[in-house]
């Protein structure tokens, strides 16, 4: 097929002679005065002869068949590299000049291709073009004959001098190749649209000619595969725009709304072909926003109905890639609709189908093939389908089950299967998660297998969540101690919503407790503790109503640990001690454990220090007999604070050092972020600095890797301690800064005081007084509020030396010292008080003062015992 500039080429052939023969003819018993080259000649008798270039009179040939580019072609950069890489005549030698441009519908194949060729021809690489649509998704096909009798055509070769279909037409087809390359010509072909390797392998050029081939379908042994795939979303804004402006150079839709333009692009799916629909539907309404689009777009159901312009449907274009599969590919298309999230492994798609894996496993490798689903490029085994087409095989699927009552009953089945598969391996692979003692499935032979099963099916848990209350409250409880471990909080607190809203759903009283319990423990996680007080206390009160001593310990554990983020110390030593009272009312070693370790953390904070130790010690014995490693390690880490608040720093470092390691042994990053972060704290109480700015620096990092917001503020302000006292101190003010930023961000009015204490003495290490104070101000006074008296103390005490530096009136310093030692007379910290009152009398920065270490919050790993058992 040639293009309607067609290049005249100049007249150099001769009038064939007498007796000449056509291509494809016999002729018998005359041969005078023919001319054969490179033809077979047998002669017994009578002369048959097969005669592959003829020199005819010169006819028209059509070798610059390129049409031109769409001025809003963009992007595609790598791409066109690529495959300019594959058609350099100066490449490395090894394989021959073919590309070969696989992508599903729409997605901008031919048009690259067409670029590529524009592109090669400017470096004078080719000195002509041939382009064949071999239409691979039409309703009829073109066959490899008809492709090479308009490839023969476009080279000169007139029709009736045109081979029959079969060998002789494709022999004629190279031979004409091969006279243009001695010729010192070399052609490019484009095979566009094919579906078949069949359509091609005939068309491939010898010699040093080019090839490029586009296809819905990898077609391999061609040539260099590469898959195109669909625009970066800043290539599509710009697409749109030129396709608007094409239409209506004012049109300035997209420069007055970029937002709306990217949501457009985006429910485009950043396919080429549905950008230009929509551009066209914008340009036939042109007072039409741009948000109004997206939002139309934006609708699951109906979202293809608004991809098509009457002339081009982006629903016919995957219409004509259905219709080339086979049934059974057909049907398990339509059915990978029914998976609630955004990909889907071969063993559960085996059980959607209800096939076996191998056979599953092909279908979907030819699904791939077909570009109708991908392979997923991070993990090996799984399958993903983009949005428009997820839509396309729903819409095919709802299709099926219009038909009658048996199509729906089997999708229902099908969708049963794949929701039992998900809940079935979820709660096996949530027996490696729960504390010890009980029944741990075989089907995940470790926790590790486990984790990496929970990892790849995240999101495909969380959607199932969603489908059904039963599914809603089987996962609602089985996902917890996974996200609770990768602290996927926000994912915890939505699946621990739905199951509470399936137990209110199904009547099922029996859970209904224990839903708001585990959803209290993650709104506690996520600092809204008002919220988790509410549920802990519902939770309590649903438990004594039905006489469940055991979940009444658990609430009363999980109740202890809010008041203590509340700072209701007393009311929390009361909560631990009312569920370690439970606890061994119902003999559950692993649940005293719990609420002896909690119980530490409290009279930790009530001062009593002495107490916490035997509290923390107890916690560990019993953690040991139970076997559980990871309740060691928080017991460790809660020993190693009271340690440090005894002065014990030596035997502090080994009890965080001993936690660091046994969550290490348990593979908890999150844990191992809070071990690091106290290491640090205790590795400056022992001057070692340069260790403990390493052990804060890694607890940065731990606290990134998890999301921790809060957890990285508290690494940043410890850090920032450390490097005041390396006298590091524009470091330390940007670490305090930062940390006082992200405990805004997480509403934490005490860490935001800490933060302004400790950036105060940063600012009084750089000599800046003035901010000095006024930043101290800010600690003492949210600090009083907070009736925080010991860290009121020392924030008075802060500030006193702040103004004593700066030169301040010796009344305001002490004032300020006055101040110290009231705060921690209320605190009970007499010693404390004492020293403070010692100062009132002298002006002077006194040599030993309260380090800026203390106001480094310490992380405290306190477990909520019991997260409620599986529905």
């Amino acid at each position: 097929m040639g293009g309607k500039n067609s290049a005249k080429r100049k007249k150099n052939g001769k009038t064939p002679k007498q007796g000449q023969g056509r291509a494809g003819t016999a002729v018998r018993n005359d041969n005078r005065g023919a001319h054969y080259e490179r033809s077979q000649v047998v002669t017994n008798g009578s002369m048959t002869a097969t005669t592959y270039v003829q020199q005819y009179a010169p006819v028209p040939t059509a070798l610059d068949a390129l049409p031109a580019l769409p001025q809003e072609f963009t992007g595609r950069t790598d791409d066109l590299a690529f495959i300019l890489g594959v058609l350099d005549p100066d490449r490395p030698p090894g394989g021959p000049a073919v590309a070969v441009l696989s992508g599903w519908g729409g997605v901008g194949k031919t048009t690259l291709a067409y670029a590529a060729g524009h592109a090669a021809q400017q470096r004078d690489w080719f000195t002509g073009v041939l382009l064949v649509d071999l239409r691979g998704y039409d309703p009829h096909p073109a066959q490899a004959e008809d492709a090479l009798e308009a490839l023969l055509r476009s080279l000169g070769v007139r029709p009736e001098h045109l081979p029959p279909p079969g060998a002789g037409r494709e022999a004629l087809y190279r031979s004409q190749l091969n006279v243009r390359q001695e010729a010192g010509e070399r052609l490019l072909v484009v095979a566009d649209n094919a579906s078949a390797l069949a359509q091609v392998q005939p068309l491939l050029p010898p010699g040093h000619h080019g090839m490029l081939v586009t296809s819905r379908h990898g077609l391999a042994g061609l040539g260099r595969m590469r898959t195109v795939n669909r625009l970066q979303p800043e290539d599509a804004v710009a697409l749109l725009q030129a396709a608007l402006k094409k239409n209506d150079p004012d049109d300035i839709r997209v420069e007055e709304d970029p937002g709306a333009a990217e949501r457009v692009v985006l429910a485009c799916g950043c396919l080429p072909l549905a950008l230009q629909i929509t551009a066209a539907l914008l340009a036939q309404d042109p007072g039409q926003p741009l948000s109004e689009r997206a939002e139309a777009l934006s609708q699951a159901e109906g979202v293809l109905d608004g991809l098509s312009d009457g002339d081009r449907s982006l629903r016919s274009m995957f219409d004509q890639s259905l219709d080339r599969l086979s049934l059974q590919e057909q049907d398990l298309f339509r059915l990978l609709s029914l998976n609630p999230g955004p990909d889907i492994a071969t063993p559960a798609a085996a059980v959607l189908a209800g096939q076996p894996h191998a056979a599953t496993e092909r279908i979907l490798g030819r699904l791939a093939a077909g570009h109708l689903i991908e392979r997923n490029p991070a993990a090996r085994g799984r399958w993903q389908m983009h949005d428009l087409l997820r839509a396309y095989a729903n819409e095919q699927a709802e299709t099926v089950k219009a038909r009658g009552r048996d199509p729906r009953r089997r999708y229902k089945q099908a969708r049963t299967r794949l929701i039992n598969h998900y809940t079935e391996h979820a709660d096996a692979a949530d027996t490696h998660f729960r504390p010890p003692g009980g029944a741990v499935s075989t089907r995940f032979p470790d926790r590790e297998q486990a984790l990496a099963w929970f990892d790849a099916e995240r999101e495909n848990l969380i959607a199932t969540a969603h489908t059904t209350p039963h599914a809603g409250l089987h996962l609602g409880f089985t996902l917890g101690h996974y996200l609770q471990w990768r602290r996927r909080l926000q994912d915890h607190v939505v699946v621990r919503s739905l199951a509470l809203d399936a137990c209110r759903t199904l009547n099922n009283n029996g859970n209904e407790a224990n839903a708001w319990n585990n959803l209290g423990n993650t709104l506690q996680e996520l600092r809204r503790f008002d919220e988790a007080l509410h549920a802990h206390e519902t939770a309590r009160t649903l438990h004594q109503q039905t006489g469940d001593t055991h979940g009444q310990a658990t609430a009363w554990n999980n109740l202890g640990n809010t008041f203590l983020d509340l700072r209701r110390y007393d009311e929390a030593l009361h909560a631990h001690e009312t569920a370690r009272t439970l606890h061994q009312q119902t003999g559950d070693t692993h649940g005293q454990a719990t609420a002896w370790n909690n119980l530490g953390g409290a009279l930790r904070h009530l001062r009593r220090y002495d107490d916490a130790l035997h509290a923390h010690e107890t916690a560990l014995t019993l953690f040991q007999q139970t076997g559980d490693t990871h309740g060691q390690a928080t017991a460790r880490n809660n020993l190693g604070l009271t340690l440090q608040k005894l002065r014990r720093y030596d035997d502090a470092h080994h009890a965080h050092e001993t936690a660091l390691t046994l969550y290490q042994q348990t593979d908890d990053t999150h844990g191992q972020a809070t071990a690091r972060n106290n290491l640090g704290n205790t590795l400056q109480e022992l001057r070692r600095y340069d260790d403990a700015h390493h052990a804060h620096e890694t607890a940065l990092t731990l606290y990134q890797q998890t999301d921790d917001t809060h957890g990285q503020a508290t690494a940043w302000n410890s850090l920032g301690n450390t490097l005041q006292e390396l006298r590091r101190y524009d470091d330390a003010h940007h670490a305090h800064e930062t940390a006082l930023t992200l405990y805004q961000q997480t509403d934490d009015t005490h860490g935001q005081a800490m933060a302004w204490n400790n950036l105060g003495t940063a600012y009084r290490g750089l000599g800046r007084f003035e901010e000095a104070v006024g930043a101290g101000r800010r600690a003492v006074a949210m600090l009083v509020v907070a009736e925080d008296w010991f860290r009121a103390g020392e924030a008075w005490g802060e500030l006193a030396m702040t103004l004593t530096a700066a030169g301040a009136d010796p009344v305001q310093v002490r004032d300020a010292w006055n101040e110290s030692a009231a705060a921690y007379t209320r605190a009970g910290a007499d010693e404390e008080a004492a020293a403070s009152r010692a100062h009132t009398d002298s002006t002077k920065i006194p040599e030993e003062h309260p380090p800026v270490g203390d106001f480094s919050p310490s992380e405290e790993s306190s477990e909520g015992a019991g997260t409620g058992t599986g529905a």
